[in-house]
């Protein structure tokens, strides 16, 4: 592990000469279906009006420290698991890539994806032996001071779109994937596993609403028909991720259930260190 950290090493120090290069390449990349050319350093040449929200400066402004996923909330499996615990742990996490270790996360081998392994072991069962060595591909390595930019290049060009963040110790910090890193940019990206854009929630189940975090509290509160959730003095508290994040005072992680007192549960179905996604609410029946 420890080559693939200096290679990274190396690679952030001759990318990062001038500031631009291989960031701007990415760009140019990017925007070449609309004709759209623009440097790192001068972002407010774009015509943001037919782009994405998002922050082209962030590219070389930011290092990958600010950005990653905490260890805490990283989801790893280990290299020993059997084919039905793997299975479980995609089908629980949501996710589609995993960073695989040997003992211990610090220790990282490879990570797998859940392309990979339906493709050879199918959905409903094969007779072919679960092997992991067989079905990992290889990680990237790269430093907490990295930047985004360049990080999203070594991606684009190993077409390995999984990074862990190691310290100097070899320990792992963070985990990046190459949809954080282009959302950092662009804005947050909604795929079809995503509610539909202008769709703020709909009814799973009698009394449990998946919803994206701005949709308005106001609004979901007449839908709950259960009075105000927030404080009426608090009038920066307008949606419903800022209510969860008013109730926790802080970005809760993917997973987490916060409670309020009124009986409805916020489960977080989706979130980055930096804002929550995606919530499940449930009408507590005996709540309220």
């Amino acid at each position: 592990m420890g080559d693939n950290i200096e290679g990274s090493s190396g690679a952030a120090q001759s990318a990062q000469p001038d500031g631009k290069g291989q960031a701007d390449g990415f760009i140019r990349r990017l925007f070449s279906s609309t004709k759209i050319h623009a440097t790192v350093e001068t972002p407010e040449m774009v015509n943001t009006s037919s782009l994405p929200t998002g922050d082209l400066g962030n590219l070389n402004s930011m290092r990958l420290e600010d950005v990653a996923i905490p260890r805490a909330d990283i989801t790893s499996v280990a290299e020993d698991i059997s084919l039905t615990d793997l299975v479980a742990v995609f089908k629980n996490s949501g996710y589609s890539r995993l960073p695989v270790f040997k003992d211990q996360l610090d220790n990282p081998v490879g990570f797998i994806h859940l392309k990979d392994l339906a493709l050879k072991y199918g959905f409903n069962g094969s007779k072919i032996k679960f092997s992991m060595q067989d079905t990992m591909r290889p990680l990237l390595y790269a430093p907490p001071s990295m930047t985004i930019g360049v990080l999203l290049q070594k991606m684009q060009t190993d077409r390995i779109h999984m990074a862990l963040v190691i310290d100097e110790y070899g320990g792992v910090d963070g985990l990046l994937t190459i949809e954080d890193l282009v959302e950092t940019v662009l804005g947050e990206i909604i795929d079809e596993h995503d509610t539909e854009e202008g769709v703020m929630w709909f009814e799973e189940a009698p009394g449990v609403y998946l919803a994206q975090s701005r949709a308005s509290l106001t609004e979901f509160e007449a839908v709950l028909d259960i009075g105000p959730l927030a404080d009426t003095d608090d009038e920066e508290v307008d949606t419903l991720g800022g209510l969860v994040f008013m109730l926790t005072g802080r970005v809760p992680a993917k997973g987490e259930i916060v409670l309020h007192p009124k009986g409805v549960e916020f489960e977080v179905v989706d979130a980055d260190p930096r804002r929550i996604k995606r919530l499940r609410v449930t009408r507590d029946s005996v709540g309220g």
